[in-house]
């Protein structure tokens, strides 16, 4: 899998007229806040079809624009295909509109599997030492690219979350609802646990591959090792586990329990990474972490995902970088840099180099 080809307008600071990639690797460099990142996130969002940085597609959106538009034109082994995406504004409100070959996309899970990419930047080497969060979007981002149902899970998971969240203010008000309760914790309770049971599954997987990679890359003087945390242990008691946690809810106004409190543990030879490990020990599990996604890519969907790496390269040290390059040789990978110089002397030859520029690309 590669993108052959990316036009933008509008998308950020973008304005990129069928700008052309190779299938093997494609350095981006300029100065910062030229649009480097731009170009990966709007790759990025016709693949799962929302940013990886904004909370708003408004955002997403050039200053004083009314709308923006991306196009990814994608070969796929025998085929090839092109993901539309428009975001358009109007007053305080935002619309996003997905298509495949001018077909409209009716929902985001269609999107799913159809490009899949593997972002890597420098927020990505805090996985091991930021919050829950970082670390449930890290499980959730990958699953959704394999397992498009997946994403309905959570989306129902989530609805019902906020209508239950919305309960619980009104209880702290008036204790005549409170029946309601049970109605939203079977909800929840029908899709955290089909969450939980993929999660679940996922991290083993990634485990296994994780632990062989930072053996490679530690020469086996380390063994990494990832464990599921859910926050409700007992699929089987999760009824019960939220009714126990009602007075709690009520007073807080926010549920307390569920599969939105689920974490990953990272494991450096049987101690918590986060907690005990050093910055080169946490930066190498998180790099471990995310090599092992392209595995279970490879393996998962039989195809290989394009490797988005956004000013990485910089972050690691000189050992660690070429350990990362040669895990790319067979990737389509799109790379951000300042220093182009730095890039070429980590042994990537025969690159297709493109200077950006206020949102535009020039070719080398």
């Amino acid at each position: 899998m590669w993108v052959r080809s990316i036009s933008a307008t509008d998308f950020r600071n973008l304005s990129l007229s069928d700008i052309s990639f190779k299938q093997g690797v494609n350095i981006l460099y300029g100065d910062n806040a030229q649009g480097k990142t731009n170009i990966l996130e709007a790759v990025y969002f016709c693949a799962l079809g929302r940013s990886v940085r904004a909370d708003n597609n408004r955002e997403l959106v050039r200053f004083n624009a009314d709308e923006a538009h991306i196009q990814v034109d994608v070969c796929r082994e025998n085929y090839s295909f092109t993901i539309d995406a428009h975001i358009k504004i109007s007053g305080n409100k935002s619309t996003k509109t997905l298509s495949i070959d001018k077909s409209p996309v009716k929902n985001t899970r269609e999107i799913f599997g159809r490009l899949m990419v593997v972002l890597f930047s420098p927020e990505d080497l805090r996985l091991i030492k930021a919050g829950p969060a970082e670390r449930r979007r890290f499980m959730d981002m990958e699953i959704c690219q394999l397992s498009p149902v997946y994403y309905s899970h959570l989306r129902d998971y989530h609805r019902a979350l906020k209508q239950r969240n919305g309960l619980l203010k009104q209880l702290r008000r008036d204790r005549s609802y409170q029946d309601s309760l049970s109605i939203w914790d079977e909800q929840l309770n029908i899709s955290g646990c089909r969450v939980m049971r993929t999660r679940s599954a996922f991290v083993n997987k990634i485990s296994v591959i994780a632990r062989e990679i930072h053996g490679n890359i530690t020469g086996g003087k380390e063994e990494l090792s990832l464990t599921y945390q859910p926050n409700i242990t007992q699929p089987e008691n999760y009824v019960k586990q939220m009714q126990k946690s009602h007075e709690r809810d009520i007073q807080s106004g926010t549920t307390s329990v569920g599969i939105h409190k689920d974490d990953i543990l990272f494991t450096i030879n049987g101690i918590p990474a986060r907690n005990f490990g050093s910055q080169g020990q946490q930066r190498t599990a998180a790099l471990s972490a995310k090599l092992a996604e392209i595995e279970i890519m490879r393996s998962g969907a039989k195809s290989t995902p394009i490797l988005l790496l956004d000013d990485v390269l910089s972050e690691l040290d000189g050992s660690r970088q070429r350990f990362l390059l040669t895990q790319i040789l067979d990737l389509q990978t799109i790379l951000t840099c300042t220093g182009l110089e730095d890039v070429l002397a980590k042994n990537v030859s025969d690159a297709n180099i493109m200077r950006v520029k206020s949102g535009e690309i020039s070719k080398e």
